[in-house]
């Protein structure tokens, strides 16, 4: 994975900064470096049961104490640790993620039996630990009035799952609560913003049969992002990265979105066989009208941040070296006089043009038939590109998406939401949900049986 001449350097680098002649290279990785060569793996040699025991206790005893000497000298946290070897090493869980799993006392163990036959001193903080690790994935600095939240995940493209939306929701209420913090900024640590929700979760659910747990996790995560809708502080999300599903309702919420050249939003859902389910199919016609949203949402298409900023739900569109100004002028400014618009804010965009256009009200029986509407052209890239966006939905998520949409302008915000958390025991029941979600993480296209 890393080269001889990586491996060498690494273990060379980790004997002086633990003081630790013991992880020095051996002289078989020297010899490997020296005649350019990398290790023989390709041989079909197995090894009795004893072996493997004593493999399995060396190598893990070893990642435990040296993960918990790294933190104990500071060097970065539990959580670092953890994501520098599934983003660094393309490790599938941490060191304290593997603990957790095995038991953390059987990781102490280990940890202690390598300790002792390497000489080595584990800290004490690591040998009394009994209980499960906790992680943190919610990271928040005060500045100036301005709380900055950092979502710390970027393992996982900060995506949403049940300890990170409770550790937000635990944090925006401290926030909301201080006098001395004017504006709340979200931000995403890594490339991007959020990417949406846990997938695997949802999956794990409905072939549990269990999709109350999906529908107790929403209505929680409706709640989190209500502390930043009826907040009495400017909110912002900087989204700078990429936003998808979850996370673009997620920065919906807030009053502002800054975006950079960088930015790129996404509603997916109707293309995995459900539909926005955390205020997408409310907010955006609230933001930018019917059409448009329905451009947003029933086809997923994505906006780069020219079309975002057109259609209104990007709210700044800045350069890089802008971003940090911006939010110093915003939190200056305060909460917007109005938040919901219902209107596009460039009516002379092409994207907003075509939108207005093609999702027009009487356009929409054809389009949820599969048909093409009077006036446009088959053959046009443009529109056939439309067509194939709707063809590959699931039909089912696509006809509720719609429904909602629709809903979004008899009624008020709350009632909204209310209609989005009613249908959800409904799509997640759907054989296309299963099928849809699945084959994003299988990496395949779905095959849709409209059940």
């Amino acid at each position: 994975l890393t080269g001889s001449p990586i491996a060498m350097h690494s273990t060379d680098y980790l004997a002086t900064q633990l003081d630790t002649p013991r992880y020095s290279a051996t002289q078989s990785l020297r010899d490997l470096v020296a005649d350019g060569r990398t290790w023989d793996v390709e041989g079909e040699e197995g090894c009795d049961d004893d072996a493997a025991v004593r493999i399995r206790e060396r190598l893990l005893g070893q990642v435990f104490a040296v993960s918990s000497q790294i933190v104990a000298e500071g060097i970065c946290s539990m959580e670092d640790v953890d994501r520098g070897a599934k983003v660094g090493l393309r490790w599938a869980l941490g060191p304290f993620e593997i603990a957790n799993r095995i038991g953390v006392r059987e990781a102490v163990r280990m940890a202690s039996s390598y300790a002792d036959e390497a000489g080595l001193e584990l800290p004490e903080w690591f040998t009394e630990r009994q209980e499960s690790f906790d992680f943190s994935y919610i990271d928040v600095e005060v500045e100036d009035g301005i709380a900055t939240v950092r979502i710390n995940r970027p393992e996982a493209m900060n995506a949403l799952n049940v300890t990170l939306v409770s550790q937000l929701g635990e944090a925006l209420d401290g926030l909301n609560a201080r006098d001395d913090v004017t504006t709340i900024a979200l931000e995403g640590a890594g490339k991007a913003f959020v990417a949406g929700a846990d997938v695997k979760f949802f999956v794990d659910k409905i072939r549990a049969d269990a999709i109350q747990d999906i529908y107790d996790f929403t209505a929680h995560a409706h709640t989190v992002l209500d502390k930043l809708e009826s907040s009495q502080k400017t909110t912002i999300a900087l989204t700078t990265g990429l936003a998808l599903g979850g996370g673009l309702e997620l920065a919906l919420a807030c009053d502002y979105r800054v975006g950079t050249r960088r930015t790129q939003f996404r509603f997916p859902e109707t293309g995995i066989g459900i539909y926005p389910g955390l205020g997408g199919t409310q907010r955006t016609p609230r933001i930018c009208g019917i059409e448009c949203s329905r451009y947003a949402v029933l086809a997923g298409n994505f906006l780069d941040a020219a079309s975002a900023e057109a259609l209104g739900l990007l709210t700044h569109l800045v350069e890089p070296s802008q971003v940090e100004a911006t939010v110093a002028l915003i939190a200056s400014v305060g909460k917007p006089g109005q938040k919901y618009l219902g209107r596009p804010a460039d009516l002379e965009n092409s994207t907003v043009a075509f939108a207005k256009s093609f999702y027009s009200e009487g356009n929409m029986p054809s389009l949820l038939s599969g048909g093409v509407p009077d006036g446009f052209e088959v053959d046009d890239k443009v529109v056939s590109r439309q067509l194939k966006s709707l063809s590959r939905a699931a039909p089912i998520a696509l006809s509720m998406a719609s429904a909602l949409l629709d809903s979004a302008s008899g009624s008020d915000l709350e009632s909204g939401l209310g209609r989005e958390l009613g249908g959800l025991e409904a799509i997640f029941g759907t054989a296309d949900a299963l099928e849809g979600l699945s084959a994003l993480i299988e990496g395949r296209r779905p095959s849709y049986s409209n059940l």
